[in-house]
């Protein structure tokens, strides 16, 4: 048994409480209990304790092209900047990935990330071919995630075609013949094996997920929908990211990408559906992920960076719809900048303050963004949630001078990852005092790994 004492903590309501005492035992909390002075035996969390926060989307794989793609050719739209992704896509091996997925997990740690749900199509080697074990980037993932301390939902993505215009499916190029299975069933088969690996893993679960309506079509689509029905498993899928794709989506099959999803079954399985930026939607889209209940998935980091647009939050929320983030390409990894963005966002579109609450913005991290990539037992301080935490230094110079009534409005507003000071995952501390306990060097790691892909 462990005890944490938190000078402030976030236990879930409009406010926040001071002086909580957490006891943990193996890797879950077993009492909460407020207005504690400190025992002699508990760690000391100096600042604002938060519950485990989700990415609740990532590509690991775009980390390798963080402010390379701002010059030059290629800066124009969404669809020029997919060229340079699929490069990037083309080199890596599972050593390499291995590499760079351990340092930018890492870096997710330090942030304050202590759940992924990697969003994973990089499935096989150059032009197709398979590894000997056809998840062995997988696989790399996985265990990528155990070395930097944090949980990860594999999304094992079905990806077949090569994209969706007026004609109808487009083939495969060599780089997309990486993302993809001979058939659904074939991509089927080979989650079987993810899941029958890591089914008792207690830092890694699978969930299920379809790219996009460009590269999976409905009768497809549906085989997904129903393989992630009949597990429970989540299933997230990118939606409506750019208007080229509901337009070729209504010319081909006379629907929007949401509609489409949800007449195969998609937004109804039993272990949730997750729309990734759903950012053109229609008043029919937002009322169906009203109805559902769906997770809508905002990654406004890298939405800004690619001018995506902006997705209508405060709508979806309105109908019914719960809220996550993520750092989709990792251009920026801040949970913080991510959770404000979406309000933000909302503000410049309305012209008006304080759309969403606070208390909404750090569900959305926490613990809806949890139950989007199937960890509903983590992103809540509760006895019986998973020992997931995270401590924000209030003396950072970002947020010094705040008091406690004011601590967690500051921290979603005005806090950024530099000013996490500690995180614990499964009752375990992974980052202490600003420094990563088992990747001391991420830093360096992170760079190696970069220089090997980019030379």
């Amino acid at each position: 048994m462990t005890r944490w004492w938190c000078e402030v903590a976030w236990l879930g309501g409009d406010t926040v409480t001071e002086q909580v005492l957490i006891t943990v035992a193996d890797d879950r909390i077993t009492t909460v209990e407020s207005g504690v002075d400190a025992p002699t035996d508990a760690t000391r969390l100096r600042g604002l304790t938060l519950p485990g926060i989700a990415n609740g989307h990532s590509h690991c794989f775009h980390r390798a092209l963080r402010g390379r793609t701002h010059s030059g050719k290629g800066t124009g739209t969404f669809w020029t900047w997919r060229e340079q992704m699929y490069r990037a896509a083309e080199a890596i091996d599972p050593d390499q990935y291995l590499e760079l997925a351990t340092a930018t997990f890492a870096e997710m740690a330090l942030a304050g990330y202590t759940a992924v749900g990697e969003f994973h199509y990089l499935h096989h080697a150059a032009k197709g071919r398979h590894y000997n074990d056809p998840n062995e980037m997988g696989r790399r993932l996985v265990a990528a995630a155990k070395y930097a301390g944090i949980r990860i939902t594999l999304l094992d993505t079905c990806y077949l075609s090569g994209g969706l215009d007026r004609s109808g499916s487009l083939p495969l190029s060599d780089v997309q013949a990486r993302f993809a299975d001979a058939d659904v069933d074939a991509w089927a088969t080979r989650v079987d094996a993810l899941q029958s690996r890591w089914e008792n893993d207690a830092h890694a679960r699978i969930g299920a997920a379809i790219h996009s309506v460009r590269a999976v079509d409905p009768e497809q689509a549906a085989v997904v929908a129903s393989y992630a029905d009949v597990l429970s498993i989540p299933l997230h899928a990118h939606v409506s990211e750019q208007p080229a794709e509901n337009d070729a989506c209504l010319a081909v099959h006379g629907r929007t990408p949401t509609g489409l999803l949800e007449s195969a079954g998609a937004l109804e399985v039993s272990g949730g559906f997750t729309a990734v930026h759903a950012t053109h939607l229609t008043e029919d889209d937002i009322g169906a992920y009203g109805r559902t209940h769906s997770t809508c998935c905002f990654c406004p980091t890298t939405e800004r960076d690619l001018a995506d647009g902006t997705g209508p939050a405060v709508a979806l929320r309105q109908r019914g719809a719960r809220l996550s983030i993520g750092s989709d390409s990792n251009a920026i990894i801040d949970p913080f900048e991510e959770a404000r963005a979406v309000e933000l966002n909302e503000r410049m579109r309305s012209l008006r303050r304080g759309n969403l609450s606070v208390r909404a913005l750090a569900t959305a991290a926490t613990s809806d963004g949890m139950a989007s990539i199937g960890w509903a037992d983590s992103g809540r301080l509760a006895p019986s949630f998973l020992a997931d935490f995270v401590t924000v230094d209030l003396d950072d110079r970002s947020l010094t001078g705040i008091g406690a009534s004011d601590a967690l409005a500051a921290v979603i507003h005005a806090g950024s990852a530099r000013a996490v000071h500690n995180v614990v995952v499964a009752g375990v501390a992974i980052v202490r005092d600003g420094v990563h306990e088992l990747i001391p060097d991420h830093a360096r790691r992170l760079g190696a790994a970069i220089r090997t892909l980019s030379s």
